[in-house]
């Protein structure tokens, strides 16, 4: 347990590190929140007992964490689903991490609408005795994906995983406004985005008086989108 407490540790630490990095370069934090847990020896026992697995069939502690891959686990909250992809990729790149599986349920949710990046990964652990590989799962959201599994957590435990029908249909109904409104603040990020890339004097002018011309402000933003944006004028 100590092991994997340890690779837990070094996950946290490599995303805090792109965290506070992204933020000095970029002036711009795609971290809302990471946190970690580490299973307690009683939670270990009963997902090994939902496995349908008997403890004392196990011979060792190796064939536990063959049977169970989120002793340690780290959850990475983003502002948005592409930045749940950035910060993925920027994790899956560095040297000493190999990606041992992905699931992604954002492009594929689960039928209850869980939406989320799952992936193993496995960094190495220096102890005294040697180098140890330690598998630690990483989940990536964003807020509002966080939110609907928080709140799905609660009524899975309430009910003892018997949840009634109109709860489900509730709970789905809800992870598809969760991910309209991902969507919907995403597309409206990009638009302050482009937006910032313009003069401040005309983003002043079109945003004073009764309010932004709509097609002068697509249209900009069109010639923003452009690779040759930077030699444009607009008279």
């Amino acid at each position: 347990m100590l092991e994997h407490r340890f690779g837990m540790d070094e996950v946290v630490t490599k995303l805090n590190i792109l965290r506070d990095e992204f933020t000095h370069l970029h002036d711009y934090n795609p971290i809302e929140n990471v946190s970690s847990r580490l299973k307690s020896p009683e939670s270990l026992v009963e997902k090994i007992a939902r496995k349908g697995v008997d403890l004392a069939d196990l011979a060792s502690f190796d064939e536990v964490r063959d049977r169970v891959t989120d002793i340690a686990g780290v959850r990475v909250v983003c502002s948005f689903a592409s930045d749940v992809y950035r910060v993925f990729d920027l994790l899956a790149q560095q040297q000493d991490v190999t990606i041992v599986e992905v699931r992604d349920y954002i492009k594929q949710p689960k039928p209850n609408g869980y939406r989320s990046l799952h992936a193993l990964v496995e960094v190495p652990v220096f102890l005294s005795g040697g180098e140890v590989p330690v598998v630690v799962e990483v989940q990536f959201r964003t807020i509002a994906m966080d939110f609907w599994a928080s709140l799905e957590h609660k009524i899975y435990y309430k009910y003892r995983r018997d949840i009634p029908t109109e709860l489900l249909d509730g709970l789905h109904d809800a992870a598809e406004t969760a991910y309209a409104l991902d969507t919907t603040m995403e597309r409206l990020h990009e638009e302050v985005r482009g937006l910032d890339d313009l003069p401040a004097e005309l983003v002043d002018a079109l945003q004073g008086g009764d309010g932004p011309d709509a097609a002068l402000l697509s249209a900009l933003r069109r010639i923003g989108d452009q690779p040759s944006a930077s030699s444009s004028t607009v008279s």
